[in-house]
């Protein structure tokens, strides 16, 4: 996580990592994943995830899911 963290920021670990473990990466490592990263890093615009939440508009509300996607398909 620290790695990945440094690399693409704590937006795209809240994106691919559910709340429990992130809290426990945190308690291990002894940080706090929003302030020991940069919310986007160096390799976030490579961010699929990322991407799509910015054109949704609110990440939070993105992250969630409160907001609902129209015309998905599945990615095989």
């Amino acid at each position: 996580m620290l790695v990945m963290g440094r690399l693409v920021g704590w937006k795209i670990l809240v994106l691919i990592h559910n709340k429990r473990t992130l809290r426990k990466y945190e308690e291990i490592l002894s940080i706090k994943v929003r302030e020991a990263f940069l919310p986007e890093g160096p390799l976030a615009h490579k961010s699929v995830a990322l991407a799509f939440v910015k054109k949704v508009g609110n990440f939070w509300k993105g992250v969630s899911g409160e907001i609902k996607i129209e015309d998905r398909r599945e990615m095989t």
